[in-house]
């Protein structure tokens, strides 16, 4: 069962859970598949989200809820986790700069006692609520986040996405690959662009280039309106090419004063926070050969179209698989814990994803049936990543590279491969 909600609402939901969290009648961190003898008196398993439906980052969340929604879809039409069917809960994350928006839709999980909660898409939205999350001993997975901040955080905190180093990594020798030894960087002043910009910086100036504007102290506010003195400093400083390294809000006005300070787009990179569409936007032409990266491998046509039959309406897919393997890890650490509670999810997590080695599986049916006798397991996650490391990333993972066309679109080129350590 899937339920919507927004962080305006005034009351939980009526039909708000009444489980108790079942942590007591499960052995924390036991390291041995749950059988169904052990699983019969589990409590169904509650799902949140705290995914983006308002703000800067609003384009990703329809993609990343139909991830979620369609793991569920998929996991209850094959029996539902420990014999009872998923729920969910959908709530707004907004962004940063709403930040009382994502604190009252965690309240509302938190009370609704949800073992996970599969979000958020903004690094700088987890930050401020994590630890309320994982004081609760919710398990947080995050499908976007990418700040190295959070690499080891919690035990509680996983995500289906690389750190910044790896993005930060193929971006700059992307940009070096294309003959720019000069880069001028357009950053926000957030904990995802900086991040990604120092890991850029360094890939650049390790090689031999310069970043002849954008370094520390040269980051603009995240609620800059006005672009004009910003764009002219960074040109001043007579830049080969242009990363921007912000969000959607920010990133249409950074595009038209480039344009009209007469900067070559074929010459600007973008990055998962602003990679879109832009189409009528702006006039024809306007980024052809632009260039930008993207955590994950591109979507394949039966994985969107499945996506499509839980959300017709879909038009961009960033994010979508991260999130749908995001739901399907936590319901097979249940499965494997024999239990539904955050503590016996959190202590499974890393086994079922393969970091103990084991039987490659695709999907729920397959994956849980061999949980269920006895087997170990390597998921094989549809966003390309490999299994959770020491620190709660993923172990490898993709990053595409997109290209922009005259009707200021763009489409998937490749794929860089990233290990992280």
């Amino acid at each position: 069962m899937i339920r919507r909600t927004t962080a305006f609402r005034t009351s939980a939901l009526a039909v708000a859970v009444t489980l108790t969290l079942a942590a007591c009648g499960s052995a924390e961190g036991d390291d041995e598949p749950g059988t169904p003898e052990e699983s019969s008196s589990a409590e169904a398993l509650v799902v949140g989200t705290l995914l983006p439906q308002t703000g800067s980052l609003s384009q990703l969340g329809p993609p990343e809820i139909a991830g979620v929604d369609l793991a569920v879809e998929e996991i209850n039409e094959a029996g539902g986790v420990l014999g009872a069917d998923v729920t969910v809960s959908h709530t707004d994350s907004s962004d940063a700069d709403n930040a009382q928006v994502a604190t009252q839709s965690v309240t509302e999980l938190i009370s609704e006692e949800v073992a996970v909660i599969i979000g958020a898409a903004s690094s700088q939205v987890t930050l401020n609520v994590i630890d309320d999350v994982v004081g609760a001993e919710i398990v947080m997975v995050s499908p976007a986040n990418t700040s190295a901040t959070l690499s080891g955080y919690s035990e509680f905190f996983f995500r289906t996405a690389p750190p910044d180093t790896v993005q930060g990594d193929v971006l700059g020798n992307l940009i070096l690959g294309d003959g720019h030894a000069n880069l001028g960087i357009l950053v926000f002043n957030e904990d995802y662009g900086t991040g990604l910009r120092d890991v850029v910086q360094g890939v650049v100036e390790g090689a031999g280039g310069t970043v002849t504007y954008g370094g520390p102290g040269e980051e603009f506010d995240p609620t800059e309106q006005n672009f004009s003195t910003i764009v002219g400093n960074a040109l001043d400083t007579s830049p080969d090419a242009i990363a921007i390294i912000a969000f959607t809000t920010q990133t249409p006005l950074i595009i038209a004063e480039l344009v009209n300070q007469g900067f070559d787009m074929s010459k600007v990179y973008f990055v998962d926070g602003n990679l879109q569409n832009f189409g009528d936007d702006f006039d024809p032409g306007t980024l052809e050969g632009a260039q930008g990266t993207q955590p994950g491998v591109f979507p394949s046509d039966e994985f969107r179209e499945r996506l499509m039959g839980v959300d017709p309406d879909l038009k961009d897919f960033n994010y979508a698989a991260e999130s749908y393997d995001a739901t399907m890890l936590a319901a097979l650490a249940a499965v494997r814990g024999g239990a539904t509670d955050g503590p016996t999810i959190q202590a499974n997590m890393a086994a079922v994803s393969g970091a103990e080695g084991g039987t490659e599986c695709t999907g729920f049916e397959e994956c849980a049936a061999l949980l269920e006798d006895g087997e170990e397991i390597v998921y094989q996650a549809v966003s390309g990543v490999g299994p959770f490391n020491a620190d709660n990333d993923p172990s490898a993972a993709n990053i595409g590279v997109y290209l922009f066309d005259g009707e200021n679109n763009n489409s998937f080129q490749r794929v860089e491969f990233g290990e992280i350590g």
